[in-house]
């Protein structure tokens, strides 16, 4: 087939948008604390702005809480403070040497909150993915006019596309049946 690179260039994409989409749901909260929650969060340390993960260590010492060790005691404040501007729902509690923060249990109402935005980040990923696919074909077609391939070429390979973007597609709402099946069970 003349339309490989183009092939292997969408299915790149897709790929990146499926886990940029993985990468969203591990900062959206279930009822069990994970590091990722937090992984994200800016300290202000050493005289500019890092993720905690590069100042301190994250365990998770029972199913909700997150247990935040400083590498240096002397960032504890910064680290504490950062946690606190998150506005992750949870209060960071020190005692000198580490942060300790509860996660609280979910309402019924926080966790349809929760499904919501999985659904609504789900959705924001496969409209990118229709774009690749936009993008795939429109890039088929212009060279395949300026190598004046037949058009049951074009038309079998942007097939492919399509039927490779239902297949990403597929995986999306997978994760997302996973992920909301995560968000109310807990």
């Amino acid at each position: 087939m003349a339309f490989e690179a183009e092939l292997a260039d969408a299915k790149s994409k897709l790929e990146k948008a499926l886990a940029a989409l993985a990468n969203d749901f591990k900062h959206l909260r279930t009822g069990q604390a994970t590091p990722a929650l937090i992984e994200h969060v800016q300290v202000e340390a050493y005289g500019s702005r890092m993720p905690i993960v590069q100042v301190a260590s994250i365990t998770v010492p029972e199913p909700a809480m997150l247990l935040v060790k400083p590498f240096d005691k002397s960032t504890i404040k910064a680290i504490e403070k950062a946690l606190s501007e998150a506005q992750l729902g949870m209060t960071p509690q020190s005692d000198g040497s580490v942060i300790r923060l509860s996660l609280p249990p979910l309402s019924t109402e926080r966790r349809k909150q929760l499904s919501v935005q999985a659904k609504e980040e789900t959705e924001k990923h496969k409209v990118a993915m229709r774009g690749n696919r936009r993008d795939a074909i429109k890039d088929i077609e212009t060279k395949a006019k300026a190598q004046k391939v037949s058009e049951d070429v074009i038309k079998k390979t942007t097939e492919k596309v399509t039927e490779m973007l239902k297949q990403y597609e597929a995986k999306a709402e997978a994760a997302l049946k996973d992920k909301v099946e995560s968000i109310m069970k807990f």
